[in-house]
């Protein structure tokens, strides 16, 4: 008799500081930042600049930041990543796929969620890192801290990763659901498009020819062979799928990356830099979607939410109206399910 494998589904989001209080902050930054997929520089330096600079300086200003997003059920990514594992079992019902969570940083950590889906019998394991655009500090820190855990067990289950989903019609449809009572809700100058930055080092060791990445102005424009990993191309490739979705044309569509650090040159246009152009050439309402991130976080409510917005009518702008992030909405629910499908072995319905 041929024996079906008890299968899981593992959502991995990247994670969050347990309260907004200052040690657990520190705690949460040590453990992120000492991942040297996120600060890739020799472990000599990254030491000394976490210890010497970072722990001791950053905690009191992040746990502020954090503090602002907090809410009675406590941090939104993780409790969004709850609420959007809970939707998508009730979808699974029926077909003997278990739904967990787990965070690359944090709890509930992957070492725990590996143990408990063990415990209840799970021997195939499919996984869907939840971001929709790759980058090694994400997507892959995720699969080789994954991969270790896995492999410090015993038992090995039968192991299958889902890629990123940047283009997704089921993504792109969740995003635009979420975007289009905002966008018809008023008129808007520009849309802007804001990712999460990263160091331009990243996309050039990501470049396997070393002389395309980052070499000339329409490098990311369109996905081929030799950028197929390039996270700058897969945000313009979202942006501009957006776009089509949701009727925006090229010239109301405005990209740019956040929340970079350090002295070290990051993937441009910024955002905040970006700001100040618009409001310098006279635009005053805007429409701002993050879709590099599925669950709303300091980065998309403080960072963007909060502190650009402030700078923006600061600026002389007039609106600034922040799309929320997908969430646990119906729409995302229905697209993670739509996405998992082919890796779980199921059939996806005409």
């Amino acid at each position: 008799m041929m024996h079906n494998p008890k299968t899981a589904l593992l959502l991995i989001n990247l994670g969050t500081p347990h309260s907004p209080k200052i040690k657990d902050v520190r705690r949460y930054l040590r453990q992120f930042l000492s991942d040297p997929r996120v600060i890739d520089i020799p472990t000599f330096w990254r030491v000394l600049l976490l210890n010497l600079v970072i722990l001791p300086l950053r905690p009191p200003k992040s746990a502020r930041a954090y503090a602002k997003i907090f809410t009675e059920r406590g941090s939104p990514l993780l409790y969004h990543g709850q609420d959007l594992a809970q939707k998508v079992q009730q979808r699974l019902e029926g077909e003997g796929v278990e739904v967990e969570l787990a965070m690359r940083y944090g709890n509930p950590s992957i070492a725990s969620t590996l143990d408990a889906l063990r415990e209840r019998g799970v021997e195939r394991l499919v996984v869907l890192p939840l971001y929709p655009q790759y980058a090694d500090s994400t997507t892959g820190s995720t699969i080789e801290a994954l991969t270790q855990a896995v492999a410090a067990r015993w038992a090995i289950p039968d192991l299958h990763f889902i890629p990123p989903f940047y283009d997704h019609p089921a993504f792109i449809e969740a995003v635009a659901a979420q975007a289009r009572p905002i966008l018809q809700s008023g008129r808007w100058d520009r849309v802007l498009f804001s990712f999460h930055g990263l160091p331009e080092r990243h996309l050039h060791k990501a470049d396997a020819t070393g002389s395309h990445c980052l070499m000339r102005d329409d490098c990311c424009q369109e996905i081929r062979e030799v950028n197929r990993d390039c996270y700058r191309a897969q945000c313009v490739a979202t942006m501009q799928a957006l776009g089509h979705a949701l009727g925006v044309s090229a010239e109301e569509r405005v990209l740019c990356f956040q929340s970079r650090l350090g002295r070290t040159p990051w993937i441009r246009p910024y955002t905040d830099e970006v700001l100040a152009e618009l409001a310098d050439q006279g635009v005053k309402r805007l429409a701002v979607l993050t879709p590099a991130f599925v669950a709303d976080c300091l980065e998309t409510l403080e960072e963007i939410g909060m502190h650009a917005r402030e700078e923006w009518l600061e600026r002389g702008g007039e609106a600034f109206e922040l799309v929320p992030c997908v969430n646990a909405s119906d729409s995302w629910a229905d697209g993670v399910v739509t996405i998992s499908r082919p890796q779980l072995g199921m059939s996806v319905p005409r």
